[in-house]
């Protein structure tokens, strides 16, 4: 990836939003079968942006999460209960 491609790639919350957009637009149906294939594609590429992002977010936390060792621990995420 050039630095300019990486400048004019979008950002997870872009890509969410525009992801956001398209489902709303495919779910209306007010879309033509061209439009509607195009709007699809565009999302497909959206949500490769978005996995893309998150790889890149994952290395970065396993990263932080090595010992002093150099050792990987990984630990379970636990959530919050609601009370």
């Amino acid at each position: 990836m050039t630095d300019k491609s990486r400048k004019e790639a979008p950002t997870f919350e872009q890509a969410m939003e525009e992801l956001e957009l398209i489902v709303d637009e495919l779910e209306s149906g007010d879309l033509t079968l061209d439009k509607s294939l195009e709007r699809y594609e565009r999302g497909v590429k959206a949500v490769r942006r978005c996995r893309q992002i998150l790889d890149e977010a994952e290395k970065k936390l396993k990263v932080l999460l090595k010992d002093e060792g150099g050792e990987f621990h990984e630990d379970e995420f636990e959530e919050e209960e609601s009370q």
